[in-house]
């Protein structure tokens, strides 16, 4: 799933392609992922694009007081076509979810910008809004890591009294913006601290060890990404990985071998040596360290 560093890098990247460009038109193919009718998608042709952004793990297209506001899901992303193809888009088994043909530069072909999403799981979701905040997912997001207000005060704020799992608060789009599964691994991972440790049981030391991870790993990673094209994101995301989709390798700090939990549609990994005193954890859904 792209998560915030991917998301900003392809606003970055979509910004300097669509800025200016004007829409010639819209082919809808999986119809499943508009979320808005009203205004329809047509209103966006004619319009020019001026800028692209993110909120959370959302697009945000602004095209003349109009938004189209793209959530890529865990399966979505994005082909950038310097020359659009000649025919409309039609739906059919292929990934193609929606696709934006848009003007030329300099007298150049019409361009492309494809919305993909692979899997059967179709999840990819698209808004045509007059603010991003309509947006029932926009509208819900808690606070951007990234952002100076995400301070060491705010984070404990954020923790205290939730006995839920640290895991599944930093995945908590309502409370933190932007951070998925693998960007969790990695900040729990670099910090010490088990994924199933009780948000409300850290102690300062913890929740101060957790906010510079957090950073300092966001940081690096948005970093990493500027100026890459979309096609070479996942790749550099895959690379700077220390545990996440790294099961059964050996762990980069301490050699122990990665291990991984599976739940119902997705997996988390960790190290035993840095992260649960040596001890593994038990591979189910109201997971706990084997006595």
């Amino acid at each position: 799933m792209p998560e915030l560093p991917e998301v900003e890098a392809l606003a970055a990247f979509l910004g300097d392609q669509l800025t200016g460009r004007g829409v010639r038109r819209v082919d809808p193919v999986a119809f499943s992922a508009l979320k808005t009718f009203e205004p329809p998608l047509d209103a966006l042709v004619g319009r020019h694009v001026g800028g692209v952004g993110r909120h959370g793990k959302f697009l945000d297209i602004e095209l003349e007081g109009l938004h189209l506001v793209v959530h890529l899901a865990r399966a979505g992303w994005v082909v950038w076509r310097e020359e659009a193809p000649a025919a409309r888009a039609r739906p059919g088994k292929g990934p193609l979810a929606l696709r934006l043909v848009l003007s030329g530069r300099d007298r150049g072909p019409d361009a492309a910008l494809d919305f993909t999403e692979a899997g059967t799981q179709k999840r990819l979701a698209a808004y045509v809004v007059a603010d991003p905040d309509a947006v029932p997912g926009v509208a819900r997001l808690g606070i951007d890591p990234l952002e100076p207000a995400f301070t060491k005060a705010a984070l404990a704020g954020i923790l205290d009294g939730r006995r839920s799992q640290i895991k599944g608060v930093l995945t908590d789009q309502a409370l933190i913006a932007g951070v998925g599964n693998a960007y969790s691994d990695e900040a729990l991972h670099r910090s010490g601290l088990s994924p199933f440790r009780s948000a409300a049981g850290l102690s300062t030391d913890e929740v101060d060890r957790l906010h510079a991870s957090l950073v300092e790993l966001l940081t690096e990673a948005v970093e990493r990404a500027r100026g890459l094209p979309a096609s070479g994101l996942k790749d550099d995301k895959r690379a700077g990985m220390r545990v996440h989709g790294r099961a059964g390798l050996p762990c980069p700090v301490c050699g122990d071998t990665v291990r991984s939990v599976s739940f119902a549609d997705r997996s988390l990994q960790y190290c035993p040596t840095c992260q649960t005193g040596g001890k593994p954890l038990a591979d189910r859904r109201l997971s706990r360290l084997i006595k």
